[in-house]
């Protein structure tokens, strides 16, 4: 029978430094601030589903939560590390698309501090924590592009949504300018390139597990 962690390695091993753990809560609360200050400054007029409706809003939502997580609890099984891949993922994939397709577009973030706590520092913060504290728990290509789920349903409801309320959050989901063909073969583009996103973030996961633990003479296992 295959075991989850390596050669039935303690989850203990793997648990995270104290002073990690610290810098999870830091950044935890840097992001509560960041995510927090946008309602509060735009008080007036102010749509709050909407403001849910952003990918990264719900992607750094996640994130606060994981590095919560993170910093109190340091789960180390194996369905948290999987969590772990999925968010890291989602940010991931904010920090690029916002970076290729967004970085000169208004999507409601005015606030310097802001755009790059939402768009750049988080995400790379997340990035770094699933490299340099990665999981003993090796996880399958299959179960990476599982991550793909959240994604997938987020753009589903926001086409759904769009036409109902005649509002759009990102200008690359709006068929009204640019039509629905070229909407389906950006959507199209798009999925190809999160997809590659998910197996290279499950990818520099596995090399960051290598390297953490490279004096240890075991196998990361998967299933």
């Amino acid at each position: 029978m295959t075991t989850n962690t390596v050669d039935g390695a303690s989850d203990r091993a793997a648990s995270t430094p104290i002073v990690v753990r610290a810098l999870r809560l830091a950044f935890a609360i840097y992001g509560i601030t960041a995510l927090l200050w946008i309602p509060i400054r735009n008080a007036d007029g102010f749509s709050l589903t909407n403001y849910l409706s952003y990918f990264t809003i719900e992607s750094n939502i996640l994130a606060v939560i994981l590095l919560l997580v993170g910093a109190v609890r340091d789960p180390q099984s194996r369905t948290w590390q999987s969590i772990r891949g999925a968010v890291t993922l989602y940010m991931v994939i904010t920090g690029i698309v916002y970076a290729v397709l967004l970085a000169n577009v208004d999507v409601m973030l005015k606030d310097a501090w802001i755009n790059a706590a939402l768009h750049r520092i988080l995400p790379l913060v997340l990035f770094l924590d699933w490299v340099f504290l990665a999981s003993r728990h090796k996880l399958s290509e299959v179960e990476a592009l599982k991550w793909l789920a959240f994604p997938a349903a987020y753009g589903i409801y926001s086409l759904i949504r769009g036409p109902i309320v005649d509002w759009y959050p990102y200008p690359f989901l709006d068929p009204r300018q640019q039509g629905y063909l070229s909407l389906v073969i950006g959507m199209v583009v798009l999925a190809v390139a999160m997809a590659l996103m998910a197996l290279a973030v499950n990818a520099v996961g596995r090399l960051g597990a290598k390297w953490r633990y490279r004096d240890d003479e075991t196998v990361l296992a998967a299933h």
